[in-house]
């Protein structure tokens, strides 16, 4: 389906728009969870199930998204989606007690977890390749933007309001949304009828028991046995998995595809940025208060610099990405990387705010470079069809590696060895400018010839 310019960029808006909100959820609760635990008088370990359980469901259903969009209209599943999220909120607004409450943010998670990889494919599939990088520059702006006011915003309500208030500000946006998208919203994709694989789904329920694995690492003993079981369990199911996808004739997901030069160095690489931005957001407002003995509300502030400073630049390296090619933007994305991390191991000595703020913003800085030019490139290296596959493995493999690269950060950190920290993730990025340099730029050709 032909779109115009004009229907074109109303449909990104309203994509965006409900993406934006469904990220808040996803980022905004940290700040209630002391609310959470006097309401319902639990421990802080079940409260962040809210959280965890969320992100569980999210990255199951990851996988389901290529064959959802091949098999159902985008219009109505979008729709769907919205309607799913806007009454798992409801269930836990008026939750009666956690479990029932756990019901809805499960439903919250199912939606989001389809939505974020279906949506970057969208995007990608009816945006011109020569205008990419800037149009996924936007959509790494506004996710960017919807991570760091995701807490702002909780903590604000809860100045004034109770807890509900916090779903009743998704609900609201999310209702205005749905309407938007009756009219905005189209279903540009030919549909491609295909046999549901409830094998490769069981055996994908591998992903859940490996993050779930992954986050119980830092709390484990020598005693536990079930988590070595769970993960056991969960490697041999993803196993299977693999192994299937790779022998079928249609398969859930085209893991043959990471065979396929640049969007193998764009998975990983997306990933090795992403690691980077979710370990600053959890690992510097513990320096901040451990080490510079800031109170909690100003270690958040100090945040806010580097954040902004990523959503300003999302868009604009894109457009580099566009006139100059991907691979010397990537390069300059992770340069900074390495900048960033090893300024805070050689200046953490310092014990200045405004340097490890400064080296925040360097690192931010480069996961604008970073992460939204990767995932760009890796999808100009499939064809349409192949993009929604894309978009789901590279999505999968994000939210493992984000969880992976938090407990590393805070089992390396023990009690306070912050530097250990930098030392790691410097390292990390210089193997990530290795790969960055192994990069076939075909942008670069083109633009050259067209000079």
């Amino acid at each position: 389906m032909e779109l115009t310019e004009k229907s074109r960029k109303w449909f990104v808006a309203t994509l965006l728009l409900g993406t934006f909100t469904m990220s808040i959820s996803q980022s905004s609760l940290s700040t209630a969870y002391p609310t959470f635990m006097r309401y319902f008088n639990l421990p802080a370990s079940t409260v962040a199930w809210l959280t965890t359980g969320f992100m569980l469901i999210m990255s199951v259903v990851m996988p389901l998204s290529p064959w959802l969009m091949d098999n159902f209209k985008f219009k109505p599943l979008y729709l769907t989606l919205l309607v799913n999220f806007v009454v798992g909120t409801l269930i836990v607004i008026f939750a009666p007690n956690f479990p029932i409450m756990m019901v809805g943010r499960l439903m919250e998670g199912f939606s989001v977890g389809v939505l974020f990889p279906s949506y970057q494919s969208i995007i990608l599939e009816i945006t011109p390749q020569n205008k990419r990088g800037s149009v996924m520059g936007t959509v790494g702006l506004v996710m960017g933007s919807a991570r760091a006011v995701g807490p702002i915003i909780s903590g604000v309500i809860l100045q004034v309001m109770n807890w509900q208030a916090i779903f009743a500000f998704f609900l609201v946006v999310l209702s205005v949304v749905f309407i938007l998208a009756l009219k905005t919203v189209v279903s540009p994709l030919k549909l491609k009828s295909t046999n549901f694989d409830f094998i490769s789904v069981f055996m994908s329920l591998g992903i859940i028991g490996l993050l779930y694995f992954i986050n119980e690492i830092s709390h484990m003993t020598s005693g536990s046995y079930l988590n070595w079981i769970i993960l056991g369990v969960s490697m041999i199911l993803l196993y299977l998995f693999v192994r299937r996808q790779l022998r079928m004739p249609e398969p859930l997901l085209r893991l043959d595809i990471l065979k396929i030069g640049n969007f193998d160095l764009g998975v990983a690489l997306t990933s090795l940025s992403y690691m980077s931005l979710i370990t600053v957001t959890i690992i510097m407002p513990l320096y901040y208060q451990q080490a510079l003995r800031m109170t909690p509300f100003w270690s958040g502030m100090a945040l806010v610099p580097a954040a902004a400073l990523l959503s300003w630049l999302n868009r604009r390296s894109g457009q580099l990405a566009d006139r100059i090619g991907f691979k010397p933007v990537i390069t300059i994305g992770f340069g900074l990387f390495i900048v960033g991390w090893g300024m805070l191991l050689i200046l953490s000595g310092l014990k200045s705010v405004w340097v490890a703020i400064i080296c925040s913003m360097i690192i931010e800085a480069g996961n604008a470079f970073a992460m939204m030019p990767a995932t760009t490139l890796g999808a100009n290296s499939l064809t349409n069809e192949l993009i929604p596959h894309g978009s789901s493995i590279i999505a999968t493999f994000r939210q493992i590696l984000g969880s992976t690269a938090i407990v590393l950060a805070t089992v390396i950190l023990g009690n306070g060895n912050f530097n250990a920290v930098f030392a790691t993730f410097l390292v990390m990025e210089i193997a990530a400018m290795g790969l960055a340099m192994m990069i076939k730029d075909t942008t670069a050709e083109r633009v050259a010839e067209a000079r």
